[in-house]
């Protein structure tokens, strides 16, 4: 039988949903990216903020058209949109056959399996249920890539976020689980493991009674094949000397943090229920860039915050232009019902936090632009993705076809972040592999260069 699987929202649920994946092609389910040739659907959802909501409700509503008309014979929604809106999925929509909340994805052939009889029956474990692993996965990665969640659910309970709410207390994945899983991936040709959770930062301090990631990082490092870890998710304020200290030391370790600040004003980082402030951010990023003067920092901002007054984002646009962060990227605040922020009053108005979004990036813009031109002339080491224009490829000299490959360096983390274009090379280059590349120039955010012989 032949399964329609959609995964929804971050990189966090595509893990989820890779293990999913592994489960049911131990039973022999099929998959297919044609809607037309299913049998069965599945939706892994999101509803982190009212755009990935949105998508979710959209596309099980597509599908639950589809199984009207006869076209499935079955739809299965799992996810943080069934966790959080199980009561109105059963009653709005009735063609979904059923729903798996957050900490029961693996129940997805059980669930899948009664489905098809004709049987309806939603699958919910306690919300704080210890962090679930399959040992089985199917990565959507291609080989050169993948994640490794190393914990679930969060306890910073920020007033904007509904994470806590769907996902439980934050809870450790065991770390000689995390290094099996590891080491089987790299068996099968992964080379760069990305770590993620909530946040990465506070790894083992529930199952260990201390933060454990430099740990948990020194371990990965030695793993044969394994060739970058990425680094996810670090609240700020959990950053400290050891976990510098590793990533400094392991080279392995990309000289790469995303650590999301939210905001430039003390006022609106308190309001957000946030623990560091604007000079405490500066102390960090000063700090970072101190012992790794090569590093890339990747940060989030949220603008439009209840309470958000022209000066609270005058001083975020402060840290912006001071900071010069080599990636940002801006939200627009999402009212989340059932968080502290939805009700608060003096909710701003979204031309407002658009206009103030548009602001910042158009300043960030500048800054990333000229990061990307300070690269020209420098050599790096890149990993391969794919090969670009082969319809019709130029010759060199003697005939040969000329490619372009698209790569990444440690600067880019993958579907976020730009892209290498590695120009005019004569023979074939392996997704996942790593070529030390010569940086000839810069378009927007992205680079240019051309291969060095290593």
């Amino acid at each position: 039988m032949k399964i329609l699987f959609i995964s929804l929202g971050c990189d966090k649920n595509r893990v989820e949903s890779e293990y999913m994946l592994g489960l049911l092609s131990e039973h022999d389910f099929e998959f297919t990216d044609d809607e037309t040739e299913a049998e069965a659907a599945v939706v892994n959802t999101c509803c982190f903020i009212n755009d990935a909501k949105q998508e979710s409700i959209d596309t099980i509503l597509e599908l639950a058209e589809r199984k009207k008309i006869g076209q499935l014979k079955a739809l299965v929604v799992c996810g943080c949109l069934a966790q959080r809106y199980q009561k109105e999925i059963r009653e709005e929509i009735p063609e979904v056959d059923a729903i798996i909340g957050t900490t029961a994805f693996d129940k997805i052939f059980e669930a899948l399996k009664e489905a098809l009889s004709s049987s309806s029956r939603d699958y919910f474990e306690s919300i704080d249920r210890p962090a679930v692993t399959y040992k089985k996965r199917l990565l959507t990665t291609g080989t050169g890539f993948a994640y490794l969640k190393i914990a679930e659910g969060c306890n910073k309970n920020c007033t904007y976020c509904i994470i806590p709410k769907v996902r439980g207390h934050y809870r450790s994945v065991d770390m000689d689980i995390l290094l099996k899983e590891a080491a089987k991936l790299a068996e099968t040709g992964v080379k760069e493991l990305i770590l993620v959770a909530q946040e990465t930062t506070l790894y083992g301090t529930d199952l260990y009674g201390r933060k454990m990631l430099p740990e948990l990082l020194r371990n990965l490092c030695a793993i044969d094949g394994i060739e970058w870890i990425r680094i996810m998710y670090c609240y700020p304020e959990e950053i400290d000397d050891e976990l510098i200290a590793v990533m400094k030391a392991e080279p392995k370790i990309c000289h790469y943090l995303d650590l999301p600040v939210q905001s430039g004003s003390d006022r609106i980082l308190k309001k957000m229920g946030r623990r560091t402030n604007n000079a405490q951010i500066r102390e960090l990023v000063d700090k970072l860039r101190k012992a790794m003067p090569d590093i890339c920092l990747r940060t989030t901002l949220i603008s439009g915050f209840p309470g958000e007054t022209p000066e609270d984002s005058r001083q975020t646009m402060e840290l912006v232009r001071d900071l010069k962060f080599d990636r940002l990227g801006v939200f627009t605040y999402s009212a989340e019902e059932g968080t502290v922020a939805a009700d608060m009053p003096d909710q701003v108005s979204e031309r407002a936090a658009v206009l103030r979004r548009n602001k910042i990036m158009a300043a960030q813009q500048q800054y990333a632009f000229e990061s990307a031109g300070n690269m020209v002339g420098r050599t790096v080491r890149a990993m391969i993705e794919g090969r670009v224009g082969d319809d019709d490829p130029k010759l060199d000299d003697q005939g040969r076809p000329l490619y372009t490959y698209i790569a990444r360096t440690y600067r880019d983390a993958p579907d976020i972040d730009g892209f290498l274009f590695v120009e005019n090379v004569p023979y074939d280059l392996m997704s996942g592999r790593f070529v030390n590349v010569k940086i000839t120039g810069s378009d927007e955010y992205d680079l240019v260069g051309c291969l060095e012989e290593d």
